[in-house]
């Protein structure tokens, strides 16, 4: 199993996120398209067996991975300049992960699964801190 890691561009939170990828799903619906969140991207992922094996995109919003949504295809497709480029479908539920820092990249990166952040609903307690506070724990080093 193989990950991607991708910056949410214009997030401030899941929840903004979450926002964003509801209008995403609600567009395809409306267009009766299968009802999930799409992103396209210039490149297809080579690792597309790893990836539809489970695998997730993991998304870094302000500087911090927090979130995932599940890869549940991918699909050519020709982007808006009509150039070939890369449909990547995701269940539209995003799952809460363990924060983890991340550098600022061009568009998105392999994860490896043994180092992708757990889910928050695997860590004791996890789920009921804030947001803003797991970011805290974070940035000072004790996450």
């Amino acid at each position: 199993m193989m990950h991607l890691q991708k910056l949410s561009v214009g997030s401030r939170s899941i929840d903004s996120l979450q926002t964003w990828q509801n209008k995403v799903v609600e567009r395809r619906a409306g267009k009766g398209l299968l009802p999930c969140h799409e992103h396209v991207t210039r490149m297809f992922p080579k690792q597309k067996e790893e990836l539809l094996d489970g695998g997730s995109i993991y998304w870094v919003i302000k500087g911090i991975i927090q979130c995932r949504n599940r890869i549940i295809g991918l699909e050519e497709t020709v982007n808006s300049k009509g150039l070939k480029a890369c449909s990547i479908l995701m269940d539209p539920e995003l799952v809460p992960v363990q924060p983890a820092p991340r550098r600022a990249f061009q568009g998105w990166r392999y994860l490896k699964a043994e180092d992708a952040p757990p889910d928050l609903s695997e860590i004791a307690g996890a789920e009921t801190l804030p947001p803003k506070l797991r970011n805290k724990l974070v940035e000072i080093g004790a996450w």
